[in-house]
């Protein structure tokens, strides 16, 4: 997955990340119930390149994460609830039940296939764009 040019209309059904000198596009499952959140990306064999799981939460909160019953290894970017990126987390380990702490302040959670955020070269402070994020630092009007 390369650059992608902006667009001025957010869809539920994609995340747009930016941060300096990238930009990328994904479709996306967003998981906004516990129900959806629990099961995540759980028994999935594989996902296409540029798909992913946006975990959006009520409220912000310390995210913790695992991997027992996910198939596929995971990058993990964790954002606060302006979008901005908090925390990248690379190649979660499949069926792995160690804690992946998110950090406090989480409000959303996009998961990807692992180590693509450092092929993108996605960092800390990129920001995030989606329906969900309602009071953006990266609005979907722009």
């Amino acid at each position: 997955m390369g650059a992608v040019p902006a667009t001025a209309a957010c869809r539920d059904d994609q995340v747009e990340v930016r941060w300096p000198g990238g930009l990328a596009r994904f479709s996306v499952e967003v998981a906004d119930t516990e129900a959806t959140r629990s099961r995540g990306l759980m028994f999935r064999e594989s996902m296409p390149q540029s798909s992913g799981m946006l975990f959006v939460y009520d409220s912000p909160r310390r995210a913790t994460f695992w991997m027992k019953n996910t198939l596929i290894p995971l990058d993990m970017i964790f954002a606060d609830p302006a979008g901005r990126v908090t925390k990248v987390h690379a190649n979660a380990k499949p069926q792995d039940v160690t804690t992946i702490d998110g950090g406090e302040g989480v409000k959303f959670v996009l998961e990807i296939n692992g180590g693509l955020a450092a092929r993108l070269g996605i960092p800390e402070g990129a920001e995030l764009r989606h329906p969900a994020i309602t009071d953006p630092a990266w609005p979907c009007a722009e």
